[in-house]
């Protein structure tokens, strides 16, 4: 959080004025203290104090310019928009329309893994390729191990369009609005699986199923109308009201990936499927300058749930991209110059404990009144010279504190 765009260890030391270099690459790349124990804590700390409306799924990538590094592989880089040697890392983060906070991490790993680099990165032999998706679920399986259940989970398309994510949340009690893909299929609600007649007194019964082929939620939005639509605002900007057109309605997702499992566990219990697949809400936007609707999310939320809430669910997302630049620009979250395991993981352990410490102080500002333990007790949360003192500032002169002071919060609060 000191002055200077890098954050790696060199340039971090260089701006102490005790800074020792090798000893602060070795607490970071080197050292053997265990992660897991801090970022549980900043979870405990954080949770209350965000009150978050959902838990949000999403990844960031990181290019590298040599493959030594832990789990850097040529493939698809988000920060460059194509193909390059990046790392992946998938994240889960805490949110709502004021504030968030990064709960947990998992560096991705490609098929195509080099056992030597492997190694030579101190990756445990243990940790071989998952999904990204299968990352997540990790994660939230590891924070409902700690006591924490998420009131919903969040995702982008990349994703939500996975039938095996939605399940695997299903199964675990989790509620999800999660966006697809418009070319997703799914029948509408008032359908119903029908069994032909036997032909003929020999042979098994026909089993139910859907007579027409699933449309997908592309074509069920534009078969709505404009005028099943309606403005809802999800936020305050910094413009006024965020606000969009909305219609929710409620659908039956198909597919192969959706009717397998449900079949197979209906056979193993009963010996017959009836056919009927599980019904869920799909949320579509229609923006009133396009000419088709553009975004799609599928919920599993209660049927009486109002639209209000699901899009407000639906367009949380925006404060991780705001996350991102934080942790990117401000806090050094792809700083790192070290190539092992454990270094990585301290790492951004570290930077998460920083962004943690900033979103502490922001909310702080807009809570006066609620008691803190970390400024001090001789003035409020927003005073010049408590953030001077975290911040390792020397202290102003009166004449330049409301300099100071406007310049701190917009660093903190605006440019990131």
């Amino acid at each position: 959080m000191l002055d200077g765009r890098r954050k790696s260890s060199r340039a971090m030391a260089s701006r102490l004025p005790d800074g020792n270099e090798q000893n602060l690459q070795h607490f970071v790349n080197q050292s053997t203290w265990d992660p897991v124990p801090v970022q549980r804590r900043i979870v405990e700390r954080m949770l209350p104090l965000i009150g978050p409306v959902g838990w949000v799924i999403d990844d960031v990538s990181v290019p590298k310019d040599g493959r030594m590094s832990a789990r850097a592989a040529p493939q698809y880089c988000g920060a460059l928009g194509k193909r390059a040697n990046c790392q992946v890392a998938v994240s889960v983060h805490a949110a709502t329309d004021t504030a968030s906070c990064p709960l947990q991490w998992r560096l991705f790993l490609p098929q195509e893994s080099d056992t030597v680099r492997q190694s030579l990165a101190r990756i445990p032999a243990d940790v071989t390729h998952r999904e990204k998706w299968r990352l997540a679920l990790d994660m939230l399986d590891t924070l409902v191990g700690w006591g924490m259940r998420p009131p919903a989970v969040v995702a982008d398309a990349a994703y939500g369009t996975n039938a095996q994510l939605r399940r695997a949340l299903a199964e675990r009690g989790l509620a999800y609005v999660l966006a697809v893909r418009g070319d997703v299929t799914a029948h509408p609600f008032d359908a119903e699986p029908e069994a032909p007649a036997r032909n003929g007194p020999v042979g098994c019964w026909p089993q139910p199923r859907y007579r027409q082929t699933a449309p997908s939620v592309a074509a069920l939005a534009a078969d709505l109308g404009p005028g099943t639509f309606s403005v809802v605002t999800w936020c305050n900007g910094s413009q006024g009201e965020v606000r969009s057109r909305f219609a929710a309605v409620r659908v039956c997702p198909a597919g192969k990936a959706v009717e397998r499992p449900i079949k197979a566990a209906a056979s193993a219990e009963q010996s017959w499927w009836d056919g009927v697949l599980p019904d869920c809400w799909l949320l579509v936007e229609w923006p009133a300058d396009a000419k088709a609707p553009t975004d799609y999310w599928l919920s599993n939320l209660p049927a009486d749930t109002p639209i209000a809430d699901l899009v407000r669910l639906a367009k949380v997302r925006w404060r991780i991209k705001r996350d991102y630049r934080e942790l990117k620009h401000g806090l050094g979250l792809d700083h790192f110059e070290g190539r092992s395991w454990p270094g990585w993981h301290h790492h951004v352990t570290l930077v998460t404990a920083a962004h943690a410490f900033l979103t502490e102080q922001r909310l702080s500002q807009k809570r006066p009144d609620r008691s803190h333990p970390l400024p001090s007790p001789r003035h409020p949360p927003g005073h010049p010279e408590v953030l001077d003192r975290h911040l390792h500032h020397p202290s102003p002169t009166p004449a330049q504190r409301v300099t100071l002071k406007a310049k701190i919060e917009t660093d903190l609060t605006e440019s990131y």
